[in-house]
């Protein structure tokens, strides 16, 4: 009979065919994580501090920024403490953690993009009843709706792990420890697993994904019919920061969780997983600020100079 103990650590070997090039791998994550933690900390602080950036779509920005820099926390140090020490091992306790705090950001994310989409269409469909439909109230409720979902959602998926058993096994092929990597690895019955993989990814992410397009073909009706082209220039350019950052997140994340254990290929899982857990984080706050005046405008009001041209 195969040996049921669960194993005290995890080996993540998922830079081992790397591992000659650890150093600079190591520079260029520190270098990411860096970038990521500035930009969005910075939008985060400029939502709290300019009154003219005080409204819904600021409101959620800097809570989708918040999250960015939770969810990148949760993994980079770890990758980072892994290159430069030379020891590529997580304690079983410290592997569950991470594997809840990670699930918890990531799908509070899918619900508050889903969320902004929804705004967007609010903003450009009843523009002078936008202040009145998007109180401050309902938009905390969206946002509180947005974690405790998250929450929910890590916390069934960790229980669901923590019965798993890896009969001894413990070297992971990945970067940090998530759900398929672990069930890859697991010599127990993981179908409650997937069944519950494959519903949460339904409610999480088709499920947004869906709000998000009939959102958006409503937007795209309304602004095809504006009589004025520099009106539909600037509600093109409102929601394109906000379609770009949801292909990104989407489709790496269904990528990843929307298909039967039979069909995880590790080594492609990982290349992915690194574009949602270190890329997407480090470019939501440039795809958001490139274009955006107003918070060029309050970037230059409080560091009291003009940054960008």
């Amino acid at each position: 009979m195969e040996n049921q103990t669960t194993p005290t650590e995890f080996i993540l070997l998922g830079f081992s065919k790397l591992w000659g090039l650890r150093f600079l791998l190591s520079g260029v994550i520190s270098i990411i994580y860096i970038f990521t933690l500035l930009g969005n900390i910075l939008i985060l602080l400029l939502s709290l501090m300019e009154p003219c950036l005080r409204t819904p779509m600021y409101f959620f920005l800097g809570n989708l920024s918040l999250l960015d820099v939770c969810q990148t926390t949760t993994t980079i140090p770890q990758m980072l403490q892994h290159l430069l020490s030379g020891r590529n091992n997580i304690s079983y306790a410290s592997c569950i953690s991470q594997l809840y705090f990670f699930l918890l950001f990531v799908g509070a994310e899918g619900i508050l993009l889903a969320t902004m989409a929804y705004d967007r269409y609010v903003a450009i469909s009843n523009p002078l009843r936008y202040t009145a439909l998007m109180t401050r109230k309902l938009c905390s409720m969206l946002v509180a709706v947005s974690w405790l979902t998250g929450s929910l959602n890590a916390a069934v998926h960790t229980v669901l792990t923590i019965r798993l058993s890896f009969c001894g096994f413990n070297r992971l092929s990945y970067f940090y420890c998530d759900i398929p990597p672990l069930l890859a690895l697991s010599c127990s019955d993981a179908s409650l697993n997937v069944t519950m993989t494959l519903v949460s990814s339904l409610f999480l992410g088709w499920g947004p994904s869906l709000c998000i397009i009939l959102s958006y073909m409503h937007i795209v009706f309304r602004i095809v019919k504006m009589q004025s082209s520099r009106g539909r220039s600037k509600a093109f350019s409102t929601c394109a920061s906000h379609l770009m950052v949801v292909l990104l997140y989407y489709g790496s994340c269904i990528f990843t969780y929307v298909r039967p254990l039979s069909s995880y290929s590790l080594n492609k899982d990982k290349l992915i997983s690194l574009l949602y857990s270190l890329v997407t984080p480090m470019l939501n706050p440039i795809i958001y600020t490139l274009r955006n005046k107003d918070v060029k405008g309050a970037m230059r009001k409080v560091f009291g100079r003009k940054i960008f041209l």
